[in-house]
């Protein structure tokens, strides 16, 4: 996988400069998780994932504050009402996961989208829709993983851990959907600013 550590990097700082003039409640928070990296985002999927008790994938007003409070989201109550109200959109005082993910996803142009579904569908060897480890047998080379090669992990536990790098944060079943896939590299997406490089860094990755 490409190196992203230098674009984590440069992506914090941006975001960091970029909040200090920004206004609008989602972007804040948006923000605020790039500022801790490309997995930001997922990072705040974590901690919601602890608050869901019952499993709903849905959050209320209370777990929706406390989640942010635990991450360390620094939003005034009214902004964080705000941005609930935002994701409210029936009404009901929950709201959805998944669809608060991809609100919070940063926008990608769709020659960005394009180049990651491709990589998404040459991993998806069987052609049904996910990626599991039986896909990554034939595509992805555990040997060559240090903790294969000392013996620690077998094929399928290297295979495992790979898949978990995209897997849903508050749900790892070890299939990988092309909406899990699309949430990780959005966060990638955002430390590099042109989508010439992008493309050339997924295609090099994925040797597309």
């Amino acid at each position: 996988m490409p190196g992203t550590a230098r674009h984590d990097r440069e992506m914090a700082m941006e975001a960091k400069k970029k909040l200090a003039q920004c206004s609008d409640p989602i972007d804040k928070l948006r923000l605020q998780c790039l500022s801790r990296g490309s997995a930001g985002i997922k990072g705040l999927a974590r901690v919601f994932r602890i608050m869901d008790d019952d499993n709903s994938r849905s959050l209320d007003m209370k777990e929706f504050l406390k989640g942010l409070s635990d991450y360390g989201v620094l939003l005034e109550k009214e902004e964080a009402l705000q941005v609930f109200r935002q994701f409210d959109r029936d009404g009901n005082g929950t709201i959805d996961f998944d669809e608060f993910l991809v609100t919070l996803r940063p926008p990608m142009s769709n020659a960005r989208k394009d180049v990651i579904m491709q990589a998404f569908r040459k991993l998806d060897k069987t052609g049904d829709g996910v990626v599991t480890i039986e896909d990554l047998r034939g595509v992805y080379n555990a040997k060559h993983h240090p903790k294969y090669q000392n013996g620690e992990w077998t094929e399928d536990q290297v295979f495992r851990s790979f898949l978990d790098n995209f897997d849903s944060p508050y749900d790892k079943d070890g299939v990988v959907t092309p909406d899990e896939f699309m949430n990780y590299y959005a966060g990638v997406s955002a430390s590099i600013d042109t989508d010439v490089y992008f493309i050339v860094m997924m295609k090099n990755a994925w040797k597309l």
